[in-house]
């Protein structure tokens, strides 16, 4: 779960407030429903003795029927006790209901503003550089030398510009379940290989070692396997220090086949790191982090590889660092 803004905590605690309000007067008016129950119970009780005798003194009564008014008390105050347990577990279950359903729209509305923020500033970012290098290009007489590093960055941010829509589309179709499958035996080493030479082409001074057994196959969508390993790439490349090395390591393990890609960044604390694959979470607040991302790269990780029948954690590093972990059924 994201942490939340002050003003989602605002939120939140006036939701608290309301309902502990709410959920005393509901209890309270049980509890007075109740005696109140019981009480009347008595008087009519009392009264019918009174009646039969006119006087209170039960020892003038027959026996058999001072037992049956008594035994007729003791059923009430049985019945009115189940029926106030009974609406008692009712408000509990749809008091806790609703705050947990008002609980999650407030944490949904906190991630969603928080992605919108994000994403604006992810498409702002790649179209401001594209634009200011194509004018550049456009306004000066540049040697061969500058045009090339100029278009080189421009392609880097198109390529990325094209990742993030493709992953906003891709939750979005998986999300729906209109994703359309195409699953091939496919090559995973050949494919894992590809995807770590594109990513020293975006990034060609980030130090990426590899040991890649070969000719791993498995039935899978191929999209979607480009897509979790990419999104493990860059998730590594953005919170590791550019000086660092990342390594990605695939291998057979018994039937499963392992992808493991390891960084060597702070790490990730460990109550945080079954939240990481929650959809938009990212670890900070909006104006505490400073790395790019929408929240999106890894909940597609978890997505793609439970669409694969495989399993995906995070592991520590050592000495420090994160390594995030899959499993696929061979």
């Amino acid at each position: 779960m994201k942490k939340f803004s002050h003003k989602s905590n605002r939120k939140l605690t006036a939701v608290k407030v309301v309902y502990w309000a709410l959920l005393t007067y509901m209890i309270a008016a049980l509890v007075w429903w109740f005696i109140a129950l019981v009480k009347q119970n008595d008087t009519l009780v009392a009264v019918q003795l009174q009646q039969i005798t006119g006087t209170n003194n039960q020892a003038n009564m027959p026996k058999q029927t001072v037992a049956q008014l008594l035994n007729m008390q003791s059923r009430k105050r049985v019945q009115y006790i189940a029926e106030g347990l009974t609406f008692l577990a009712l408000i509990l279950v749809g008091a806790v209901y609703v705050y947990r359903a008002t609980r999650r729209q407030i944490r949904a509305s906190v991630q969603q503003q928080n992605f919108m923020m994000a994403v604006t500033h992810e498409l702002k970012t790649p179209i401001a550089v594209t634009q200011l290098n194509l004018e550049t290009l456009q306004k000066r007489k540049l040697d061969l030398a500058q045009q090339d590093k100029m278009i080189a960055s421009t392609l880097r941010e198109a390529n990325r510009l094209n990742m993030l829509c493709d992953n906003i589309l891709l939750a979005s179709q998986l999300d729906g379940k209109a994703y359309q499958e195409a699953r091939t035996e496919i090559n995973f080493s050949d494919l894992v290989e590809g995807c770590i030479d594109t990513f020293k082409q975006h990034y060609p001074t980030r130090l990426v070692t590899e040991a890649i057994e070969p000719t791993l196959y498995f039935d899978g969508e191929t999209l979607l396997l480009q897509m979790l390993v990419n999104n493990l790439l860059e998730n590594a490349h953005k919170y590791a220090p550019q000086d660092t090395q990342i390594k990605v390591v695939l291998a057979q393990q018994g039937k499963h086949i392992k992808l493991e890609v390891m960084d060597s960044g702070k790490g990730i604390p460990d109550n945080e790191k079954l939240k990481i694959f929650e959809k938009f979470y990212r670890i900070g607040s909006e104006a505490t982090r400073n790395t790019k991302g929408t929240g999106l790269g890894l909940y597609l990780c978890k997505k793609i590889a439970e669409n694969h029948n495989a399993n995906i954690f995070v592991t520590d590093s050592k000495p420090q660092g994160s390594n995030f972990v899959v499993t696929f059924n061979s």
